[in-house]
């Protein structure tokens, strides 16, 4: 069985009601409406499963710095959510869109900053040659997939957004630190997917 498979069979609906926006609620929606986005959760296959996640660079307009998965706006030319979560994955880190095996799309996330992005499971082979972009990407590193998916690993964090304090959940691995709609995300993947 693929490790793929292997995700798909544990995929299943969730106990608990699944995050969005941030702790203080739903994200209200936009003037405008949503915009929409996906994401690639690249997941390795290797005998320890990991996750691919980004560190943005310093000097973007939006997010710098911050941990994330790969992915963007879905632009009028993508077939969908999985067409831009690979293509923005080509464009981050140089991954190859065939190497990717699509899993599942799975629950939209509302952003507080106005975004209904479209997680898509996928998994990868293992020890890839990512690049990343450099204009946008510091870094790529890999977080094994069973330390993701532990809650105990998460705590709730704070900050100043907009004139109110906003909550989220935060990790930290290694020295970064991974929060807001990032870990949300993943913590709805961990609502939904039974692994060992």
């Amino acid at each position: 069985m693929t490790l793929a498979d292997r995700l798909r069979a544990r995929l299943v609906e969730p106990a608990e009601a699944l995050l969005t926006g941030d702790l203080n609620g739903m994200a209200p929606m936009p003037t405008g409406g949503w915009r929409a986005a996906a994401v690639l959760i690249a997941v390795t296959e290797r005998a320890e499963p990991g996750v691919l996640l980004t560190q943005r660079t310093g000097d973007l307009r939006t997010h710098a710095g911050q941990v994330a998965f790969p992915g963007g706006s879905i632009d009028p030319s993508d077939d969908g959510p999985v067409a831009a979560a690979l293509r923005e994955a080509a464009e981050e880190i140089a991954l190859p869109d065939h190497a990717a095996t699509v899993v599942a799309t799975l629950d939209r996330y509302h952003t507080v900053t106005g975004f209904e992005v479209v997680p898509v499971l996928a998994t990868i082979p293992a020890d890839l040659p990512l690049v990343p972009a450099p204009l946008e990407v510091d870094a790529i590193f890999e977080v094994p997939l069973r330390v993701l998916l532990d809650p105990a690993q998460y705590r709730v964090g704070s900050r100043w957004h907009e004139g109110s304090e906003r909550y989220y959940y935060e990790t930290i691995f290694g020295e970064r630190r991974i929060w807001g709609a990032t870990a949300a995300m993943i913590l709805n993947l961990a609502r939904r997917l039974t692994w060992p």
